[in-house]
Parts: C-alpha cells; sequence; structure tokens
C-alpha cells in the first residue's frame, strides 16, 4: 500500500497573494479587486511576506531550492476560477526534495509550492453561489512521495506537518485541506478536497478498504479522481483523473523570475525533536512533553524560561493545572503554582483562582514521604493481580489503586499516580 498527499495551507499574510485585497475578510465579496477576480487588464504583483513564508516552511521541511523561482499558468475552467487559469508553480517550486522524520522513518517531500486560491463555492438546492473573497489568497501545497503506508503514518505525518507550521504563524486551527492519493495495485486513485485531519484519516480507510474489496473479488480498479462524503465517511466517484497535460502549464508572462538565494528562512522548531530532548535530559515522559508544546508556544516558553530553576514535571504539571483551572495565562502565575507544586501540593480550581487573585493559599494537604507511598502502591497490586493486568489495555483500571491510597494516607491522587506510573514502567515492575 502507499499514500501519498497533496496538503495545501493557508498563509498568515495581511494580504493577498498578487493584489493588496486583505486576507481576513468575513461578509462574501468584501475584498476583491480586478486583479483577484480576473478582470482583463489587471496585473499581479507578488507578496513578497507570502513568497518569505512558503520559502521558510519549504526549508523547514528540509527542501533544497533553486536560486531562482517562477510562476505557471495552471488552465483549467471551473466557476471558481475567474481566470480560467491558476497562477501556481510546477517545474521551478520554491522547494523540492526534502522530508519529515517520523521517529526513524522518513516520508519525503516532492515539491514545496506557492500558489493562489480559488475561490469559494457554496452549494445549495437549486442555486450556487460564490465568494471570491477567498480569490488570490496565498497557499503553500506540499506534495509527499507516497511513502506513507499505514493509518498510523498518515495521523502522525499530519500532526507532525501541523505543528511545524504552527511554529511558522500558520494558522493550523483553520483545518488543513489535503488530496489523498492511494494505490493498492499499480493504479492510482485520488480523493480529493479533503478539510480536517479527522476526514482525512476517514477517506483514507474508507478508500483502503473500498478498494481492497475490489482486489479480493478480482475487478478491476479505475484510475480516478473521488470526493469525500463526510455524512457517508465514504469517497465517491467523481471524475476521470486528470494528466498535466490536460491542464496546459504555461509560464505566467504578466509575473518575471525571482531571485529568492537572499531571503532569510525563519528558524523552524520541531516540537517532536525538542520534547525527546527534554525527556533524555529530565527523566520526563516525553509524550507529556509534547502534548504540552505541540500546538502551545507559550508552554514552550515558560519550560524554557524555569527548565534551570525548576523540576521539568512540576513545571509541566503547573501548565496543566492552568491550562484547566486558569484564565490567566503568564509568568508571574505559573511560577507561584509551580513553587506550590515543588512543595508537594497539588491547587485545585479554587487555589488556583486565589493564586490568580493574588491571594496567599494555605497548603493542608499531607505530604506522604515516597518509601510510604510505594509500600502501599505493593501492597495494593499484590492484592489485586487481576486488576493490573486489566490496566495494561483500561489505564481507568488503576484509578481504583490510586483512589484508595490517596484516601488512605490522605495524600493527593497525583503524587500516587506518578509513583505508581514510576514503579510500573521500571525494570523493577511488579507483576
Amino acid at each position: 500500500m502507499k499514500i501519498g498527499l497533496e496538503v495545501h495551507a493557508g498563509l498568515p499574510t495581511k494580504t493577498k497573494l498578487f493584489c493588496r485585497c486583505t486576507n481576513h475578510s468575513k461578509e462574501p465579496n468584501t475584498a476583491i479587486c480586478p486583479t483577484c477576480t480576473g478582470m482583463p487588464g489587471s496585473k499581479p504583483v507578488l507578496n513578497n511576506s507570502a513568497l518569505k513564508i512558503a520559502f521558510s516552511i519549504s526549508k523547514a521541511l528540509n527542501c533544497s531550492s533553486s536560486k531562482t523561482i517562477y510562476f505557471e499558468r495552471k488552465v483549467y475552467f471551473y466557476p471558481d476560477l475567474p481566470k480560467s487559469f491558476q497562477i501556481t508553480q510546477k517545474e521551478c517550486p520554491i522547494g523540492s526534495n526534502g522530508f519529515i522524520l517520523l521517529g526513524d522513518k522518513k516520508i519525503r517531500i516532492r515539491r514545496v509550492q506557492l500558489e493562489e486560491d480559488p475561490a469559494k463555492i457554496l452549494r445549495e438546492d437549486g442555486y450556487t453561489l460564490i465568494d471570491y473573497n477567498r480569490s488570490g489568497r496565498p497557499l503553500v501545497e506540499i506534495v509527499t512521495e507516497p511513502d506513507i503506508q499505514t493509518e498510523e503514518d498518515l495521523r502522525m505525518f499530519i500532526t507532525e506537518l501541523k505543528s511545524i507550521l504552527y511554529y511558522l504563524d500558520v494558522d493550523v486551527e483553520q483545518e488543513i485541506k489535503a488530496d489523498l492519493n492511494i494505490s493498492l495495485s499499480e493504479i492510482r486513485v485520488e480523493v480529493k478536497n479533503i478539510t480536517g485531519t479527522k476526514n482525512i484519516i476517514d477517506a483514507a480507510r474508507y478508500e483502503i478498504q473500498r478498494q481492497e474489496k475490489l482486489i479480493n473479488e478480482n475487478i478491476p480498479i479505475e484510475k480516478e479522481t473521488r470526493s469525500y462524503n463526510e455524512a457517508k465517511m465514504a469517497t465517491i466517484s467523481s471524475r476521470e483523473k486528470e494528466s498535466d497535460e490536460e491542464y496546459g502549464f504555461i509560464f505566467d508572462s504578466d509575473l518575471t523570475v525571482y531571485d529568492i538565494s537572499k531571503i532569510k528562512a525563519i528558524k523552524p522548531i520541531y516540537a517532536s525533536s525538542m520534547a525527546k530532548e527534554y525527556s533524555q535530559k529530565y527523566g520526563v515522559n516525553e509524550s507529556q512533553i509534547l502534548e504540552a508544546i505541540q500546538f502551545n508556544k507559550n508552554s514552550l516558553g515558560f519550560i524554557e524560561r524555569f527548565e534551570k530553576n525548576y523540576k521539568l514535571k512540576n513545571i509541566l504539571n503547573s501548565i496543566s493545572l492552568l491550562q484547566r483551572y486558569g484564565s490567566k495565562n503568564d509568568v508571574e502565575t505559573l511560577e507561584k503554582v509551580i513553587k506550590i507544586i515543588e512543595q508537594g501540593h497539588y491547587p485545585d480550581q479554587k487555589d488556583i483562582q486565589a493564586i490568580e487573585s493574588g491571594k496567599e493559599i494555605t497548603i493542608n494537604i499531607k505530604v506522604a514521604n515516597t518509601q510510604e507511598i510505594d509500600k502501599e502502591i505493593r501492597s495494593m497490586i499484590d492484592g489485586n493481580k487481576n486488576l493490573l493486568k486489566e490496566s495494561a489495555t483500561n489505564k481507568k483500571a488503576l484509578n481504583f489503586i490510586i483512589g484508595n491510597i490517596a484516601k488512605k494516607l490522605k495524600v493527593n491522587p497525583r503524587l500516587v499516580s506518578e509513583r505508581l506510573e514510576s514503579l510500573l514502567s521500571s525494570e523493577h515492575k511488579v507483576q
């Protein structure tokens, strides 16, 4: 099985790619001009900010770049394309031959190209509306090689890519769009215009199962373009797959050749790599660190600020508590919470609210020593062997042990949970 992706992500610029219309309008058809609506005689002018962001994305994805780039016209006829062509890149993209690492596995990036977004089509019963506000907005298209082989690979790739884009200020909350290319045989099927990570995963799962069924029944798989129906969670035949020749790519003579050799790329941040480094340095669970920083710049900033002064585990727990109970996301409040946790107390919602209002809180919860807690954990486990086996597939089963020990010793359940996790993951795990 081979899966390739064509991912489209909007760029965080103030204006569109080839005109000065705003990139953030809401009311339909209020941010349009002769250029982005394709009026005769209008001329495009490249947005340098979009160029720099796209170049930075290509470098973050380990792509190589030519000294110069240029744009081409992808010719096709559709209501969302007022010029009857899209300004894009094919032969000379802004980046090529890159990769993303998923652990030890490399997913190759064929190219990263800068292009304009078509308009938005809204279909209702009996009529169609078009909003040209989106026409001309800057996009990057990221095309992978067919190196994705499992559903988990696909999920990990999308998450890692979104994290890289997030740290380059791309708004990943506005879900990315993707085209899937899936082949279980020699024939490749494309599923177009899927929005959102969940839908991409669901569409891939359905299409794989559909192709497997055809192969098992000796029915030929057709080379075609399909769409994804979110309500039915199924892919539906749309049209025959076009070839590049049918698009009639030609050099866009309204634009020039651009020298990109002197552009300084924005420094990328790889949250997964940083989580691994922090885990190795401080002995904290890697997934816990990644959960905190993968899509949270503030959390990463807090860790970098406090890591030399406090235990990383306590910093992460403090961040988690503020995210759950707090309204302030500032350095001063966080440090107060860290200091309290360093003393062995985990503030509840009332405590957090008191801290945020500047009040002093009284620590009344007993801090049992680790030997006392460990002794109770071993005793509880010895009397509940079946419960421990069940916890391998159901983590909530451990709550019985945690709750009983916390009640008996009158200590915070989080302390018991930490010791239980430590004992179960050690080389002297109690069976």
